[in-house]
C-alpha cells in the first residue's frame, strides 16, 4: 500500500518498486488492490486487463463526498510517471515508448471514481479495439454521475468496473459497447 501526502510539484520523490512516484497533494489514503496482483510479467493484451497482472485498485479516502466535491479535479491526483507506463507496456509485451492516441495507459478504476495511480491498477488499452478506450472513457463518465445522483454506490461501481466493466456498459447504457 502507498499514500499520497506531500504537493505533487514539490521535489520529493519516493522509490516503488523501483519506479519514481512523486505523492499528490490531495490526502487519498492507501490504495486498497480489489484482488490480489498475482503476475507482472506476461499479461495478456486485449480489450480487458489481464486481472492477474491488473486486479484494479482506488484510494481509501476518495469517498463519494470527495469524488463529488465541485473543488475534485482529477489532474491534482493525476500521476503516473513515463518510467510506471512503461513498466506496464513491457509487462503487457509491449516496446516501452510513446504510443500517441493509438494506446493508452489506462486506469481501470478511473480517477474520478476514486481509482489509484498504482501499477495494479493500470493497463494498456488501445483506441482501436473492440470496444476501445473511448467506450470506456463513455462509461466512466455517466458511472461518476450515477454514484454522485446515489443512483450506485462508489465501492460497489469500483469493483464492478475492475471485474467487468463491458458488462457494466451493458447494465448502464442497455447495449453492448462498440
Amino acid at each position: 500500500m502507498s499514500a499520497g501526502l506531500a504537493p505533487e510539484h514539490s521535489p520529493l520523490h519516493l522509490r516503488v518498486a523501483g519506479l519514481a512516484v512523486t505523492p499528490s497533494a490531495v490526502d487519498v489514503g492507501t490504495t486498497v488492490l480489489l484482488a490480489a496482483q498475482t503476475k507482472t510479467a506476461r499479461c495478456t493484451l486485449g480489450p480487458n486487463p489481464d486481472r492477474a497482472c491488473s486486479p484494479g485498485a482506488y484510494y481509501s479516502r476518495l469517498t463519494k463526498r470527495r469524488i463529488c466535491s465541485e473543488i475534485f479535479l482529477t489532474s491534482d491526483i493525476r500521476h503516473v510517471t513515463d518510467g510506471t507506463k512503461h513498466a506496464v507496456e513491457i509487462a503487457y509485451g509491449l516496446a516501452p515508448k510513446g504510443y500517441g492516441s493509438t494506446l493508452e495507459i489506462d486506469h481501470i478504476v478511473s480517477l474520478e471514481l476514486g481509482g489509484s495511480n498504482e501499477i495494479a491498477n493500470l493497463f494498456p488499452e488501445r483506441a482501436n479495439a473492440h470496444p476501445g478506450y473511448h467506450a470506456k472513457d463513455k462509461l466512466e463518465n455517466r458511472l461518476h454521475d450515477l454514484v454522485c445522483e446515489g443512483t450506485m454506490h462508489l465501492r460497489d461501481v469500483q469493483r464492478q468496473i475492475a471485474s467487468n466493466w463491458q458488462t457494466l456498459y451493458k447494465r448502464v447504457f442497455g447495449t453492448a459497447p462498440g
